[in-house]
């Protein structure tokens, strides 16, 4: 009768095992929240988010084995990709938020001023303050464009995740490669951590 106590050991080690992973994930997912960030970057979290979970009902669905098994792993690494996504959200929403505090607005019609002032009678001062004006304008601009730069490659990414998500309904019941499938999700999310990585490095107003 050893082995039947064994056997139940396995088992609700298998058990333990599976509960955590599934509360851990949980956790990770109820951390995202995509109304903390403006737009774009809600629908990126959002968008994500949705094709997580239905990539998750896919191999839910599908028939216990091996197959599934292996597909419940890759989907663990998508889950890396979404909580990348959401790094990487956040960061541009930060982006964004710098330059709302630079106030661009105010600085274009604050410089439009000095101009007008300076062609009727220049000035050091008002040299110096165009000087200034036009700097932070510019650091505007870099900003702006990490921004857009960042934006349209989390629009890519998207793009590329909901193809997975569709593929994945071939791949788990065996009409797809697991090779290429699970090769085209680290890839994925790879570029993700590279992007997370690059925005990251951005420099801080």
């Amino acid at each position: 009768m050893w082995w039947v106590l064994v056997l139940v050991g396995v088992v609700v080690t298998v058990l333990v095992v599976v509960g955590l992973f599934t509360s851990l994930k949980s956790d990770r997912r109820s951390s995202l929240d995509p109304f903390t960030v403006g737009e774009p970057w809600r629908q990126f979290v959002q968008g994500a988010t949705r094709s997580g979970t239905k990539l998750g009902q896919t191999i839910a669905d599908a028939e216990p084995g091996p197959l599934r098994d292996r597909m419940t792993v890759i989907a663990g690494r998508l889950e890396d990709g979404l909580r990348e996504t959401w790094g990487i959200a956040r960061r541009g929403d930060q982006i964004d938020a710098a330059i709302a505090r630079l106030e661009p607005t105010a600085l274009r019609s604050k410089l439009a001023t000095l101009e007008t002032r300076s062609a009727s009678g220049s000035t050091p001062d008002i040299e110096s303050a165009i000087a200034s004006v036009e700097s932070q304008l510019e650091s505007v601009r870099r900003l702006e464009l990490e921004s857009k730069k960042t934006a349209d490659r989390l629009r890519l990414t998207q793009t590329r995740l909901d193809e997975l998500v569709s593929r994945a309904a071939e791949v788990a019941i065996g009409a797809g490669d697991t090779d290429a499938y699970e090769h085209d999700v680290d890839d994925l999310v790879i570029e993700l951590e590279a992007l997370r990585q690059a925005v990251d490095e951005t420099n801080r107003p």
